[in-house]
């Protein structure tokens, strides 16, 4: 193709022309913008923009040209903002992949080396309640100073370098479409070189990134010398961008794998764990795979983890093979004695080691704080249980740490409690089957609503969403209550937990034990924000959660209305939140104050 030639020729050119102009133009006083002269909010407003319209992003699904060209442009983008992909090796980046939990074992990670007294950076996506967020100082969000002022000086060194160069060296990061993305990166490739940049003048020791989809071309891959590599569990996510089947999305995953760099992974099924294997081996990557906590404990007291869930010490033995290689690659001292080893069951990886977990990491394991994530906060009569969970085994796992949550509490007496979910799945995820693995829950109450805290976000640059329109997102939480209802109509076949894990290979220890046949009925609503649905659930009995009079009508709908009066009655109230994380945050939002602060 025309545009594929002119990129061949271009490139090399245009990358060093955007080195050498901005290292001669920009110089230190690009940075000289004052964070004073505008607020946080209008820097979140900016930085919107750079969301992907609804209609153009249907497009571009239909129309994906060649990925490698991603991460080249992605690198001019680099180059555009005053840095070389060299100077990311000062970073000391540990860079994380995975479908489920590999931001829960970045978390942990993160915690155990800040254990050690060591400055960390954080890079995770996507935010619960506000956008600095994703981009981490010693566990703590940046604040809104800092946030505001490296989001213009990076702006600005953007909008000065594309002046610098002609339409055609410009057009050559993008060739399908070079008006679009001539100027500016997309919202998640800005925040991603603003994340580097910040840890780069913050001076961190180490900087822990987490992969935003997939791993061979996404944004964060343009990193060339990480310390060490991680792989959490693999399942089907993001089909459209990485494939349908698990064997193609570890092909993905595997992507980030670098010559010479130790990588970890956690017990996979056979298929996607053969093809991070010929990944590794391809590139002379040494992988190795993680053992079993269990294996670490041996000998000592039991790990204690700061987050909730059977499937939580997967992660977290992940975290500890990342950490310790680290601080080994480092020549840090007290990395833990070595215990004898095992022969790895699956005869495929090399076995990690096993060692005696030390004190900083067991620290570090017990101190982990990810919000959003098996979460529970208790309110009174209300009990919130938090979790961002949106495939199949994820919400298996939060199905699981859920029921195991409500035998711990349960209470004796006659007084009735309600059980509500409250649920919202976006992307090309598929709803019903995320639905169906709920049903043995028996909700009393199925409540849909958009990751959309009120009905208007624009006094909230955090809550703003261009890719998707607000018609779509209604259209959607209408197509979830369908399916609900259908699977209450269901009351013959067998139960689901009763079978083996849909994903071959999947952990044994997300399987439940069988329940009776499923013959409880719930009523369904949908509202048009999470404010509204809020509202409803907790009746002005969440101590913190106390909203404005309701909206006229809330309670019109006869379920509404009767399900109202059961609430209010209750002597206790479960709520699950799940399906998408940026519904959890949402609700975070709201119930937690403190944290848009």
């Amino acid at each position: 193709m025309k545009g594929d030639r002119s990129l061949a020729t271009s490139w090399p050119v245009a990358k060093k022309l955007w080195q050498a102009a901005t290292m001669e133009r920009l110089g230190p006083s690009a940075g000289n913008f004052s964070a004073q002269s505008t607020s946080f909010q209008d820097a979140v407003r900016t930085l919107n923009t750079l969301q992907t319209n609804a209609s153009y992003l249907e497009q571009m699904k239909s129309q994906q040209g060649d990925p490698q060209t991603k991460l080249e442009a992605m690198e001019l983008y680099l180059a555009r903002s005053g840095l070389q992909v060299e100077d990311l090796d000062r970073l000391n980046i540990i860079h994380v992949t995975g479908t489920k939990g590999k931001g829960s074992t970045c978390a942990f990670t993160e915690r155990i080396l800040r254990s050690y007294g060591l400055k960390t950076g954080f890079f995770s996506s996507p935010h619960l309640v506000q956008v600095r967020e994703r981009i981490r100082i010693n566990g703590q969000p940046i604040s809104c100073e800092l946030f505001t002022k490296h989001f213009w000086r990076l702006y600005q060194r953007l909008e000065e370098t594309k002046r610098l160069l002609g339409p055609q060296a410009l057009l050559c990061s993008c060739p399908q479409d070079g008006k679009s993305c001539v100027s500016m990166p997309a919202y998640f490739r800005f925040l991603t070189l603003m994340a580097f940049h910040v840890f780069l003048q913050e001076k961190v020791d180490l900087a822990v990134v987490e992969v935003g989809i997939g791993g061979a071309y996404d944004c964060t891959n343009i990193i060339r010398k990480p310390v060490v590599c991680g792989v959490s569990s693999l399942g089907i996510d993001h089909t459209r961008l990485l494939g349908d089947t698990v064997e193609k999305i570890a092909w993905q995953k595997g992507g980030i794998f670098k010559h010479g760099v130790p990588a970890f992974t956690v017990p996979q099924p056979d298929g996607p764990l053969a093809v991070l294997k010929e990944r590794a081996e391809q590139i002379s990557c040494p992988l190795y795979l993680c053992p079993q906590l269990e294996a670490l404990e041996e000998g000592g007291p039991p790990l204690t983890l700061g987050l909730e869930g059977e499937h939580q010490r997967s992660n977290a033995a992940l975290a500890l093979q990342l950490a310790r290689c680290w601080l080994q690659q480092k020549d840090h001292r007290g990395i833990g004695h070595l215990m004898a080893s095992r022969p790895s069951l699956l005869q495929q990886l090399p076995l990690a080691p096993v060692f005696q977990p030390t004190s900083h990491m067991r620290q570090g394991l017990r101190d982990t704080e990810w919000p959003g994530r098996s979460q529970v906060l208790r309110r009174g009569h209300l009990t919130w249980y938090l979790d961002g969970a949106h495939t199949s085994s994820s919400m298996q796992a939060c199905v699981r740490w859920f029921r195991q949550a409500l035998h711990r509490g349960e209470r004796r007496g006659s007084s009735p409690e309600v059980h509500v979910l409250l649920f919202n799945s976006t992307g090309d995820r598929d709803p019903a089957a995320l639905l169906k693995l709920l049903q043995p829950c028996q909700f009393d109450y199925a409540v849909f609503c958009p990751n959309l805290t009120e009905v208007s976000s624009t006094g909230n640059a955090d809550q703003q969403n261009f890719t998707v329109t607000l018609d779509q997102v209604l259209l959607r939480c209408l197509e979830h209550q369908q399916h609900w209802r259908h699977l209450d109509e269901e009351q013959a076949g067998p139960d689901f937990w009763s079978a083996p894990s849909p994903e071959p290979g999947g952990p044994a220890s997300l399987r439940l034990a069988p329940c009776p046949p499923h013959t409880h009925s719930s009523g369904s609503l949908v509202f048009s924000c999470i404010s509204h649905a809020l509202q409803w659930i907790t009746q002005g009995r969440d101590p913190v959660f106390q909203p404005p009079s309701p909206p006229q009508g809330l309670l019109a709908h006869p379920v509404a209305g009767s399900g109202a009066s059961v609430l209010r009655e209750a002597a206790a109230i479960h709520v699950l939140v799940t399906g998408s994380l940026h519904l959890v945050g949402g609700v975070l939002k709201l119930l937690e104050p403190s944290l848009s602060q």
